[in-house]
């Protein structure tokens, strides 16, 4: 069987925690920035965290959903929330747009690479691997943008994002194919869709707008 089908236990949980913190922090500082309470704070960062896993997990017809498999991540996820709201109401940080694009930016690569790796896990093909990559990676942004009543950022600001989560599920397949070891290709993942996101917010790279 292939190696790369196995991270080990333990790496799977670092990733999936470490994305989880990732996209539920971004959901913190959108919802901060949107003056909402304390409820609407931590709703907003539980969606941004598990929204696009769940998704993933529905489309496979995985059951339980992951969230429920390590239900220690609700905890964290809340634990999160509460010190978050606590540090931007002592340290008053600004709340600026690019504050919140860096964690999302991390946790986009590492959510990618787990819907990449379920869905090879599942026996799916190769380009339905790389769309739950992209969906797991993509859409808990998407309902943090729409909770908050704003355009999704990731269709709307034009600098690529899903452009990034799907260049980097097809590394993940490529060296899946090649028999890599396992690390290789979730590190390969996360750098290619992390490293691209962050390059386009950096040197303001664009997409063009279409019109009709």
């Amino acid at each position: 069987m292939n190696n790369i089908q196995f991270w080990g236990d333990t790496v799977k949980l670092l990733v999936e925690l470490s994305a989880t913190i990732a996209f539920a922090l971004s959901g913190v500082l959108a919802a901060a920035r949107k003056k909402m309470d304390a409820v609407g704070v931590c709703a907003v960062g539980f969606v941004a965290a598990f929204g696009g896993g769940t998704l993933r997990d529905l489309l496979l017809d995985q059951r339980p959903f992951f969230w429920v498999k390590q239900v220690n991540l609700l905890w964290v996820v809340l634990a999160l929330c509460v010190l978050t709201m606590v540090f931007l109401q002592h340290r008053h940080f600004e709340l600026t747009e690019k504050t919140m694009q860096w964690p999302d930016a991390l946790g986009l690569g590492l959510f990618t690479a787990t819907g990449v790796h379920q869905a090879l896990l599942s026996q799916m093909p190769a380009v339905v691997a790389v769309l739950m990559g992209l969906i797991t990676g993509v859409f808990g942004g998407v309902l943090r943008d729409v909770v908050c009543n704003d355009i999704p950022s990731a269709f709307s600001d034009h600098r690529p994002y899903t452009v990034c989560a799907f260049a980097g599920g097809w590394i993940y397949v490529g060296l899946w194919q090649t028999q890599a070891p396992g690390w290789v290709a979730l590190l390969a993942c996360v750098l290619i869709t992390a490293g691209l996101r962050g390059l386009a917010l950096w040197r303001n790279w664009t997409l063009p707008t279409w019109e009709p």
